[in-house]
């Protein structure tokens, strides 16, 4: 708390009296909420607020957080700012989106009651086109994945990537430049070319996250009646039960190559195909999941984690957003 009271006073002028909150006033919280938050009281701009400081820094995913916050909310008709120690770029946009009041000590302040929103500029996100293109999320999601190097992508020549991903050595290239350009990797130049990655994968990862680098694979979902006669991989919901504890859901949910998908519907080959319901729901894929799948699960028809968790992500889903901490908390470190 002596780093948020210095952080206030330092971007608004002022100080803010922070105690305890009354234990007559803990105890109207049911259970969840007194054990997963430290609780406090805050004076500011002539207001009273509350403060609710996660204890454990992952205890909860943004949909519950958002729900606990409105919840408190409703019950001492306060205004309610959550305290967070660090909180991802993609995250924060998201609670601004929902109007959910934090603070991030040193980093950033929003309380839309209080019609504050001042934030640290040098880490603002980049534009939206500023981002991996699919060759090179194939190339970072291939190093994540490989934990143990079996793949040895740093000790390919751009001929043997270009092999690897079944494309060419001019796209390897520009993909080389893009992670180049968000400092991702450098170039060993020499006969040949190689990728050097800057970084531990986990720092890798929790960059190209903080900056919004990374972008969901999939370009639409459609709904057809009848399986194309092609070899699809379990995608979405379908897939998570595979990677988490998360329990089979009805609808069916399947991958599919934009170039598989445009060639099938040219040839008028999918069933009933709408953009509402059906049986199966094919995921548009901006590149093939067959090779990141295969990488990390050579023998499951499901798409690769880092992947179905980039398509997952903006999900409001309060069970799937639990499964896909599972997920980074396994295939990220």
């Amino acid at each position: 708390m002596k780093d948020l009271t210095t952080y206030i006073k330092s971007v608004l002028g002022i100080e803010i009296d922070i105690k305890p909150l009354d234990k007559l006033m803990v105890n109207k919280l049911p259970m969840y909420l007194k054990e997963g938050y430290k609780w406090q009281e805050a004076f500011l701009m002539d207001r009273t607020c509350l403060l609710a400081e996660l204890k454990e820094e992952n205890a909860f995913g943004m949909a519950q957080i958002e729900k606990h916050i409105e919840q408190t909310k409703n019950t001492f008709d306060l205004p309610v700012i959550v305290i967070f120690n660090k909180l991802e770029a993609y995250n924060r946009k998201r609670l601004i989106e929902r109007r959910v009041a934090f603070i991030i000590p040193n980093k950033q302040l929003y309380v839309p009651e209080f019609f504050i929103d001042l934030k640290d500029y040098n880490n603002a996100a980049p534009k939206e086109t500023d981002k991996f293109t699919p060759i090179a999320q194939q190339l970072f999601l291939l190093h994540i994945l490989d934990k143990h190097q079996s793949l040895l992508l740093e000790q390919k020549t751009f001929k043997e990537l270009a092999v690897l991903l079944k494309t060419n050595a001019m796209a390897i290239t520009r993909a080389a430049e893009n992670l180049k350009q968000h400092e991702i990797i450098g170039v060993a130049e020499g006969k040949e070319k190689f990728l050097q990655f800057k970084s531990e994968r986990h720092e890798l990862w929790h960059n190209a996250m903080q900056r919004n680098l990374l972008v969901t694979p999939v370009i639409k979902r459609v709904y057809v009646d009848e399986m194309p006669d092609e070899h699809l991989l379990l995608c979405n919901a379908s897939a998570l039960p595979e990677y988490t504890d998360m329990n089979d859901v009805r609808q069916e949910f399947y991958a599919i190559e934009k170039n598989i998908f445009y060639k099938l519907q040219k040839k008028q080959a999918l069933i009933n195909m709408n953009e509402h319901e059906g049986k199966y729901c094919l995921e548009v894929w901006k590149y093939s999941p067959t090779l990141l799948s295969e990488l990390e699960q050579p023998d499951a028809p499901v798409v690769d984690p880092l992947s179905l968790y980039l398509s997952l992500k903006d999900s409001q889903n309060e069970r799937i957003e639990m499964a896909l901490d599972q997920i980074t908390d396994k295939y990220t470190w």
